[in-house]
């Protein structure tokens, strides 16, 4: 066997450094018939790992809940609750939800059909109690449980989870009929490997993949506009725009792995994506180690690129905004009231001042700001730079902006969603230096939007900030943010927010 690493021919680094043009990545335009499909394909959906990650703390509970209702049926509610009583129903349900996880109950395939599983179900309910008998029979601790009480148990917590996946199993199929429990997928590359693919994913059972066209820069026979009853949908430049109109899921590669510098260049321009990358593997004569293989069903696949905040991680992240930004709004809502009366004394105009910046996967928000400058001089579009003593800033702006106080805003940004409160800084959508836009400066710019964007970020607490009136702070900003998101965690969050109250005492490049 072959042994090479194929997580080293096809890394962020090599990918970045690959020297080829990344125009791709530029926005572009995209043909009318790429667009209304796209747009059909725009919908929110639900992630299955998330679904059954639901279900198992549902099922969790009632089984405990269901244990302990037993337990006061037949002592009493004002009884002295035993110890060992809710320990031993804890563990039998814990148990059991290891169980149903360790023999694939979790699994969609499963969960749409409860009546095909019942047996499996039955048998690991019966197992959980099983095992959890032979533990206190070691013990020596069985004759201190009612077997009266853990017999009701057994029948009334087995009603419970199997009554409960028979609601979830029509909720399930009707999600599945409506599109929202899809991974919707794309395939780069056409021609004869394409068809290949295509043919091995719909034959998976319970298959989750929604292949929803086919972009490829060839013309030529060995790319014909229909690829196994799929439409080639436009070129790779296309492609970009498309993903970020159907919010794309995943991105699948049909090219053969010794056709290296073509996967190079065609990564070079896909990675800015906020998507799953994978490099079909089904019909490849390289063979690699099984852990370098993913498998979609039975094809196989090399995981390139993830999305870098994904399933529980966005969850937690999204919590983190909500706790975090309630905080900062009532903590500093004395200053933003203060500033909001000093405003109005100061000059005419209203208080906050909204601009529309990039967002996360390139769209278009609005983020609010105290008003620091003069409402006539003012520049929405931000192309022209604030620079040191620029005229157009207010003697309050002045201040407020020194101190960052001009941002305190952006905590209603993150708490409704458009901004998270750590990721990187949005720039206004017309934002230039020296009369070239941000992504014409910087190779791989538009990655940035592949996470929500910050109130604050690693850039700015490592003293990139303020004005941005040379290429070099660009390229350097948009590395720091870049490491960000390639490293990203729930601590790595919480370290920034902790320093960057510290960092703003550096007032040397705010103005």
């Amino acid at each position: 066997m072959n042994e090479i690493d194929p997580a080293h021919r096809f890394s962020m680094d090599a990918v970045r450094n690959y020297d080829a043009p990344a125009d791709g990545e530029k926005p572009g335009g995209i043909n009318d018939v790429a667009r209304q499909v796209a747009s059909q394909y725009r919908r929110d959906t639900m992630s299955p790992i998330m679904v059954s990650g639901v279900l198992r703390m549902v099922e969790f509970a009632l089984l405990f809940l269901s244990g302990l209702a037993v337990y006061f049926h037949y002592v009493g509610f004002f009884t002295y609750l035993a110890w060992q009583y809710p320990l031993a129903i804890a563990a039998t349900s814990f148990l059991a939800v290891v169980l149903l996880d360790v023999t694939d109950c979790y699994q969609i395939a499963a969960l749409m059909r409860p009546l095909a599983n019942f047996g499996r179900l039955l048998l690991v309910w019966a197992g959980s109690f099983a095992l959890m008998a032979l533990t206190a029979f070691a013990i020596k601790a069985s004759e201190d449980y009612s077997r009266l009480l853990f017999g009701t148990w057994f029948a009334a917590g087995f009603l419970l989870i199997f009554g409960l996946r028979l609601v979830m199993s029509t909720l399930i199929r009707r999600w599945a009929r409506d599109g929202r429990m899809e991974r919707r997928a794309l395939i780069v590359g056409g021609g004869k490997a394409a068809e290949q693919l295509i043919r091995s994913v719909e034959k998976q059972p319970y298959n989750d993949i929604r292949i929803c066209g086919i972009f490829d820069d060839r013309n030529d026979k060995r790319s014909p506009p229909i690829v196994a009853g799929y439409p080639k949908l436009g070129t790779i430049s296309e492609l970009i725009e498309f993903a970020r109109i159907a919010r794309i899921d995943m991105l699948i590669v049909s090219l053969p792995l010794t056709a290296e510098s073509r996967v190079l260049q065609l990564l070079k321009k896909l990675w800015v994506l906020p998507v799953d990358i994978r490099l079909s593997a089904h019909s490849n004569a390289l063979q690699f180690r099984p852990r370098a293989y993913s498998y979609i069903g039975s094809v196989p696949m090399l995981d390139i690129f993830d999305k870098p905040i994904n399933d529980w991680d966005s969850v937690a992240k999204r919590a983190f905004d909500i706790v975090f930004s309630l905080v900062g709004i009532i903590l500093f809502s004395p200053v933003m009231l203060a500033t909001a009366i000093a405003i109005k004394l100061d000059s005419k105009g209203p208080v906050l001042f909204k601009q529309k910046r990039h967002g996360f996967n390139n769209e278009i928000i609005e983020v609010y700001k105290f008003r620091s400058m003069y409402t006539d001089r003012s520049d929405p579009t931000a192309k022209q730079t604030v620079t040191k003593n620029d005229p157009r800033v207010t003697r309050v702006g002045r201040f407020i902006r020194k101190t960052s106080i001009d941002e305190l805003p952006q905590f209603f940004n993150s708490l409704f969603g458009s901004l998270s409160l750590v990721g990187p800084r949005p720039h206004a959508i017309a934002a230039q230096s020296h009369n070239l836009l941000y992504n014409e400066v910087v190779d791989g710019y538009f990655a940035r939007h592949k996470v929500k964007p910050g109130v604050t970020g690693w850039a700015q607490i490592n003293g990139w900030r303020g004005e941005m009136d040379t290429n070099e702070k660009i390229r350097m900003r948009t590395e720091y943010d870049l490491y960000y998101i390639e490293n990203w965690s729930m601590l790595f969050d919480l370290r920034i927010l902790f320093l960057t109250p510290i960092r703003l005492l550096n007032t040397e490049n705010a103005y």
